[in-house]
């Protein structure tokens, strides 16, 4: 029985990994710098309990809820994508990438109504520790989405561009923007 050849010889232990091993370097890197703010976020969480706890009852978990079920559909898209460019169908992988960049924006329009909303009520990173990291962390996160749908875009609107190995990398890349911010929604919404 031959043995299947990796996607990615000669890259060790993200020879395996689907699409170009080097998003994946990013990725790892990213996850450490996100790593580095959710511990950081911890140990002033708990030096100051009571002012994390009133600032957080200032966020709504609806719009934080209905952010996370967004995001998480486009990954599905996105997943989707992958299937149908495995399977040569460009045209499906287009329109699903399409989908979920459709669904990333409106990712940034809710998360624009939520900013908006707080700066109306005066609540700006300068108001406390809390809000500093809400600002801070949410908008990381939105640089990122920013970034996966240019990759996104890229694919979806330049034919050439959509091949598996791509379509795969970006979808890593998206996947990794899903992660975080189902870390970050219970982090700053929920978690008490």
């Amino acid at each position: 029985m031959k043995e299947r050849a990796l996607p990615n010889p000669g890259w060790g232990p993200l020879s395996a990994l689907p699409g170009n091993p080097l998003m994946w370097v990013l990725i790892l890197s990213e996850m450490l710098v996100f790593s580095a703010f959710f511990a950081l976020y911890a140990a002033e969480r708990v030096a100051a309990t009571a002012l994390f706890d009133a600032s957080q009852q200032e966020l709504d978990p609806l719009m934080g809820g209905l952010n996370t079920l967004v995001l998480l559909t486009s990954g599905l898209c996105v997943a989707l994508a992958v299937e149908a460019v495995g399977g040569e169908r460009i045209r499906r992988a287009r329109q699903w990438l399409g989908g979920a960049m459709a669904l990333g924006v409106l990712f940034g329009v809710i998360k624009g109504v939520e900013y908006s909303s707080k700066f109306a009520a005066g609540i700006t990173p300068e108001t406390n520790a809390f809000f500093g990291f809400y600002y801070g962390l949410t908008a990381f996160h939105f640089a990122h989405v920013l970034f996966g749908l240019a990759l996104l875009a890229l694919l979806a609107l330049v034919t050439w561009r959509t091949s598996t190995e791509n379509v795969e990398t970006a979808a890593a890349f998206w996947h990794m923007v899903d992660l975080i911010w189902i870390l970050l929604y219970p982090l700053l919404y929920l978690l008490r």
